[in-house]
Parts: C-alpha cells; sequence; structure tokens
C-alpha cells in the first residue's frame, strides 16, 4: 500500500501538533508549517517517523509560493491537507479604531488569507480523486465566544467556514472533500498565550453539558476519520466539537 502523506500548518503545538500525531501513528508521511523554526524542530522530534518540518509565514504569498514548491519537491503528490495555523488578538466594540483595525488585519491575515493561499498554493499537488482538505473553524464562528474581545477571530473563522463551504463545491467533481472542524474551547493548547485563569476555565466546563473541556485529542480524532477513504462521500461539513456547548 502507497504511504499517504500528510501536510498540516499550526503543527508545531497544540490541536495540530496532535493531528501530526495521531495521523504519524497510522502510518501517514508527515510535513508540518508553522513559524517558529525552533519550535517546529521540537515538534517534529516529538512527532518522529521522519517529519519534515517549514518555517513560513502563511499570510504572505511569496512565503506561502516558496514553501509549497519545496513541499511539492520533497513530498510529490499530497493525499492530506490540513489548515490549522492561527491565532486570535484581543478585539472589542470599545477597542479604539485604529488599533482595533491593526489587530483585525493580522487576525485576518492569520487565520482567513493564510488558510485561503496555502490551499490555493497546494492544490496542483493534491490527489485527484482522493484527496482531502480539513479547515480548523471555531465555536467562536458560530455563537461568538462566551468573553469580549473575540470580534476579529470569531470573523475570521466565519470567514473559513464560508471558504470550506464554497471549495467543496468547486472540488467535488475532482475527488477532492473540503471539510471544516469547529472546536469548543481546547484547554490543553497554547493558544490564550499563559492561559486562562483556573476558575474560569472550571467555568467552562460546568456550563458545558459534557461536564468537561475539549481535549487536543478530540480534534485530532475528527480530523483522522475526516482524512481516512472512509470520509470519501463526506464534504462541505462542519463538524462541532465542543461537548455540547453549542447545539443544532
Amino acid at each position: 500500500m502507497t504511504q499517504r502523506t500528510a501536510v498540516i500548518t499550526g503543527g508545531s503545538s497544540g490541536i495540530g501538533l496532535a493531528i501530526a500525531q495521531q495521523l504519524a501513528q497510522q502510518g501517514y508521511r508527515i510535513a508540518i508549517v508553522a513559524r517558529n523554526p525552533q519550535r517546529l524542530q521540537q515538534a517534529a522530534q516529538q512527532i518522529g517517523h521522519g517529519t519534515r518540518y517549514y518555517a513560513a509565514d502563511l499570510s504572505q504569498r511569496g512565503a506561502v509560493e516558496e514553501v509549497a514548491a519545496q513541499l511539492a519537491a520533497d513530498l510529490g503528490t499530497l493525499d492530506v491537507l490540513i489548515n490549522n495555523a492561527g491565532f486570535t488578538r484581543v478585539i472589542a466594540a470599545d477597542t479604539p479604531l485604529a488599533q482595533a483595525e491593526q489587530e483585525w488585519d493580522a487576525v485576518i491575515d492569520g487565520n482567513l488569507k493564510s488558510t485561503f493561499l496555502f490551499t490555493l498554493a497546494m492544490l496542483p499537488y493534491l490527489r485527484k480523486p482522493g484527496g482531502r482538505i480539513i479547515n480548523l473553524s471555531s465555536i467562536a464562528a458560530q455563537c461568538g465566544s462566551g468573553s469580549a474581545g473575540a470580534l476579529g477571530y470569531s470573523a475570521a473563522k466565519a470567514g473559513v467556514q464560508g471558504f470550506t463551504l464554497s471549495l467543496a463545491r468547486e472540488l467535488g467533481e475532482a475527488g477532492i472533500t473540503v471539510n471544516a472542524i469547529a472546536p469548543g474551547f481546547i484547554a490543553d493548547t497554547r493558544f490564550f498565550g499563559t492561559g486562562l485563569p483556573q476558575d474560569r476555565i472550571d467555568a467552562i466546563a460546568a456550563e458545558t453539558p459534557m461536564g468537561r473541556t475539549g481535549r487536543v485529542e478530540d480534534i485530532a480524532s475528527a480530523a483522522l476519520w475526516l482524512a481516512s477513504k472512509e470520509a470519501s462521500f463526506i464534504t462541505g461539513t462542519v463538524t462541532s466539537i465542543n461537548g455540547g456547548a453549542r447545539v443544532g
């Protein structure tokens, strides 16, 4: 059997790292892309299995074109593309306009533009038929954030969902599936920097019907399924993984 190949952006920590680890354990050839070379190297060692790593700012077209060409040269045909890279900045209704604009541009570039650019750059190398594209969205795109300050992030991830649905329609004839995963609050990541206060984490768990916060493995398991050959008729979906924090 031919070894399948997966590229994961934001693969140096958190959800991206967990996805890369699960795919590697299933025999995939792995490449991870992120901004920080040192974290990438550490993550590649942690994943093992000959994982390749590439440092790039995926919000910049030139960098995207360069890393896409290098990935194609090193790996050839790609089976699975997982767009996980992203971050948030505080943008609330009372944020001063000049600051809000600066942070908005950064969040849109880092979450939505990067997904758009990297996907289009990698499309020529994606297996047809049989390719898989999986984009990471967020519960914030579906019902807003439980805390003030996520205006830009919510909008960016809503854009990722719209991009996912439109691209699924365009690529269906080529036999490529395109889906998104919308995680709820995942406690064990670097997403909030030093992390939320423990009392806030406890409150989120108490408000969640399943009685706990999410784990990176919850998201990685869903990505593993969507990447599989068994998911060949699933496209244009947004899978919500939030323990019931949002239903319907």
